[in-house]
């Protein structure tokens, strides 16, 4: 009887373990590899981090709005801050060159107005000159192997570019007596290739008389015209080429041993080039 009922039970436990097999579903042979969707996800991704990133490459980033809108959000709960870092202090050193510090002064907020599409409109910044403009000239000038040859100023018009070099004249004439062909050369490829825009600023002596009585303003305006001309004739387009005459009234201030000036210096054109041309139309404003 014994036997028996072991037997009864082996076959009920058999039959128990037959059921949960049928019960229990196969499971799906994994296939080796990421899901097809997980690539297409990926793809997206991807696809939108390049477009933001073409987005920021064609911003222009100026740490100045920040800063003045970080001050604008503080004002506006109550409080100030100072600028963090250094800035730049200008005529604090010897040669009056820029110069760097630590910032003593608050964030200056900007107005709510100019948030604003109105605001922006009105305060457009025509005469506003970024860090990637000063790049690019600085680039441009070591390209044309220029850099030795001038001084860079940053104004608050923009950029300024003095050249070093100097026409002299014959006193009392239009006839050069120095120049350094050099430069010159490298000077008319500059304005040909890129787009700057030249000033020619004619000079003369104290006293000094033209031919035919001309007097010092209308031979130092004869002196840039002179040079004027001859870089329209060097392939110049007219539209870069600006010219300026100031007589007597502005002597190179090189004085000779006995304190007295150096009045062959004073009879020169000088060369000063700007990205944009001050003459150009800004953004029109409303003048009350």
């Amino acid at each position: 009887m014994a036997e028996e009922a072991e037997d009864v039970g082996g076959a009920a436990g058999g039959g128990g373990d037959e059921a949960a097999a049928q019960e229990c579903p196969k499971c799906e042979v994994c296939v080796p590899g990421l899901p097809g969707w997980m690539a297409t996800f990926s793809d997206l991704v991807t696809l939108l981090l390049t477009f933001f990133v073409l987005l920021l490459s064609f911003a222009k980033t100026e740490s100045a709005k920040y800063e003045a809108a970080l001050g604008s959000i503080r004002n506006a709960f109550g409080g100030n801050v100072l600028q963090h870092g250094e800035v730049i202090q200008r005529g604090k050193s010897p040669d009056d060159s820029p110069t760097m510090l630590e910032s003593q002064e608050p964030i200056k907020p900007f107005p709510i107005d100019f948030l604003t599409m109105e605001g922006i409109l009105d305060k457009h910044e025509i005469n506003r000159e970024s860090d990637e403009t000063l790049k690019m000239a600085k680039q441009d000038l070591n390209d044309f192997s220029l850099a030795e040859n001038v001084d860079v100023y940053e104004m608050a018009e923009g950029l300024k570019v003095v050249f070093k070099d100097k026409i002299f004249f014959k006193e009392g004439s239009v006839v050069p007596i120095e120049i350094n062909i050099e430069v010159y050369d490298r000077l008319v490829k500059l304005l040909n290739d890129k787009k700057w825009v030249i000033y020619i600023l004619g000079h003369a002596s104290r006293g000094e008389v033209g031919e035919k009585g001309s007097d010092a303003f209308e031979l130092s305006a004869k002196r840039a015209s002179a040079v004027a001309r001859n870089l329209i004739k060097q392939g110049v387009n007219p539209e870069k080429v600006t010219t300026s005459f100031y007589g007597d009234t502005r002597p190179d201030k090189v004085l000779k041993a006995n304190g007295q000036e150096r009045q062959e210096l004073n009879r020169r054109v000088e060369f000063m080039l700007r990205k944009r041309d001050i003459m150009t139309r800004g953004h029109k404003v409303r003048a009350q």
